[in-house]
């Protein structure tokens, strides 16, 4: 094994020379029995049901819950050990986890499958929390199919009659609710989240897929998650910032949308069969890469990173702006910078190239300054220099992880935004085990299996609908409105009253929320078209100020406009 040291940069502590491949294999059984540790059954907690995740077992955080998202992906882990055979003993523990989840899932709650976390015991959590949030149960799904793919030829009665029902719930939530609001995955923010279209995108192509394959699935169930698949892949484009060149990671809020979260999206829809789709964000695709490249250096004003050059890695949290608890680092940001970067690098070993674009040249210029758009072989001197940078770049990553864990190995929530070192919120955090787990893996360039179709269509079009020369556009309006103030569109369409207001189009309360008002129309293929908001207070119309919003349609298909109302004029 290679030896590489990587320079970890810190405001306060002096450069350590840290050995990346010693930090990884001391860590990796650290992290793996810290977080098999907070899985029931708990010799230290017993009211932890078995295969239940425990968040944090950390007495000074309120964490001692289980959380839908989290118990996903840190399943999602293990299953991959297990079924790529390097650990078999976990078996018995997912299977424990597979119980424990069809009975959480059919726990009556206010928010449906969109209900966040529950107590360890497996009853439901009434308390307050920021519902719903409608990830869980998509990564909950990918988790279940991976287990299926694997017991699929050996012992088809266990996935069609248990994995089956739970994952056939899941989809029809994905499938009925991916259009409405939810909180992101912070619970924060309640708006559209790209992390959520993406990962419930990836459920439903996987889903289709299993389905069809153990005869689970009809044919008109079948077209219904493909065209609603296809409609999410098409709302996951406009999440896409290209003035600033990254993925919003919401679609209102007030953040710049520079975030992690656009990070983890595509390191847990990683499907190596893709390559570098730009479409599904795949982890080496341009889009992907210049927005790694924007959220990273939205941490270079950190105190912790004073001291890193430009192309060097550093500490990153959640997003730059955080408040909580001070707005620190996150162990899991850490690693997923590390992780995308290593499943970049297995695709362009795999496929023996490497494509820049103008989209992700800023970028490879870091690595290689000057170089211009193009498609570079393995065999040119460019192509190694590129490799060879970028793996170290990865690897710096897991050494800025490695100066802020203690000599025990555990793993906290945070590092401090200060230091760069010291931990802060929820000890041993089970998501920071996961996270660690799977960059190392991905490391050793361990890739998950692939689980989707790969005749995606560019366009966005459903394969299972006629359309005749129109595309469906919703308008949806997040506004906050007094009562009796009403919403209208009107713009250069006819269809939009040609800014009429005579004529303008009412848009109504959306019932997933009272803050979002919604409206369908047809309007016509390939139309480029401007459009304005205004309201109505008894005989009173009121423009929203600036210029007027500018939209320009497909050929065909479905678009889904995500609008924020702008200050009104006075």
């Amino acid at each position: 094994m290679r030896l590489l040291l990587i320079l970890a940069a810190s405001f306060f502590v002096p450069c350590l020379a840290i050995n990346v491949d010693t930090y990884v294999s001391k860590e990796y059984p650290i992290a793996k029995a810290n977080l098999l540790a907070n899985i029931g059954p708990s010799v230290t907690h017993p009211q932890v049901k078995p295969g239940v995740v425990v968040a944090s077992p950390s007495p000074y955080v309120d964490y001692f819950y289980s959380w839908t998202r989290d118990s996903a992906l840190v399943f999602k882990c293990l299953i991959d050990e297990f079924t790529s055979g390097r650990d078999t003993s976990l078996e018995s523990l997912i299977k424990d986890y597979v119980a424990s989840q069809a009975r959480i899932q059919r726990l009556p709650t206010s928010a449906g499958l969109g209900e966040p976390k529950f107590y360890v015991n497996e009853t439901v959590y009434t308390g307050t929390s920021n519902r719903p949030q409608r990830d869980g149960s998509a990564l909950r799904a990918a988790a279940f199919i991976n287990l299926a793919g694997f017991y699929e030829k050996t012992n088809l009665t266990y996935v069609q009659c248990t994995l089956w029902p739970v994952i056939a719930l899941d989809l029809a939530y994905v499938s009925e609710t991916w259009n409405l609001t939810t909180f992101d995955l912070w619970a924060e923010l309640s708006s559209s989240s790209f992390w959520t279209a993406t990962v419930q995108h990836h459920a439903l192509r996987q889903g289709i897929e299993l389905g069809k394959a153990i005869g689970s699935l009809d044919e008109l169930t079948v077209k219904k998650y493909t065209t609603e698949a296809e409609r999410i892949l098409c709302f996951m484009q406009s999440f896409w910032n290209p003035s600033d060149g990254y993925m919003s990671a919401n679609l209102g809020g007030g953040r710049t949308g520079l975030d992690a979260n656009t990070v983890l999206a595509s390191i847990h829809t990683f499907d190596p069969d893709r390559g570098c789709d730009v479409r599904t964000f795949q982890p080496c695709s341009s889009r992907a890469l210049a927005n790694l490249y924007k959220y990273v250096t939205s941490f270079a004003g950190f105190q912790a990173n004073y001291r890193v050059p430009d192309g060097q890695a550093m500490a990153t949290g959640r997003f730059a702006e955080d408040t909580y608890l001070g707005g620190n680092f996150w162990f899991l940001a850490t690693f997923a910078v590390a992780e995308q970067l290593y499943d970049a690098l297995y695709i362009w070993k795999t496929q023996a190239f490497i494509e820049i674009d103008i989209i992700s040249a800023d970028f490879f210029d870091v690595f290689y300054p000057g170089i211009s758009p193009g498609k570079y072989a393995a065999n040119t001197a460019i192509y190694e220099t590129l490799v060879k940078a970028i793996s170290a770049y990865a690897d710096g990553f897991v050494a800025v992880v490695a100066g802020a864990t203690p000599s025990s190995g555990s793993l906290s929530e945070q590092y401090s935004r200060l230091s760069g070192v010291s931990p802060v919120g929820a000890s041993d955090f089970s998501w920071s085990y996961a996270a660690a787990l799977t960059a190392f893996s991905a490391r050793d360039g361990f890739v998950p299996k692939s689980g989707g179709p790969q005749d995606l269509k560019q366009s966005c079009v459903s394969s299972v609908e006629t359309y005749t020369g129109n595309v469906s556009v919703t308008f949806d309006l997040h506004a906050d409105l007094y009562w009796g103030v009403i919403p209208y569109v009107a713009g250069s369409l006819d269809a939009l009253g040609d800014w009429s207001t005579d004529r303008a189009i009412i848009l109504t309360p959306s019932y997933v929320s009272q803050n979002i008002w919604t409206v369908s129309l047809d309007l016509p293929a390939n139309a480029t078209f401007e459009y304005k908001y205004f309201t109505t207070w008894q005989s009173s119309i009121t423009w929203e100020s600036g210029v007027n919003r500018r939209l320009s349609l497909p050929a065909s298909g479905y678009v889904y406009q995500n609008d924020t109302l702008a200050k009104f004029a006075p």
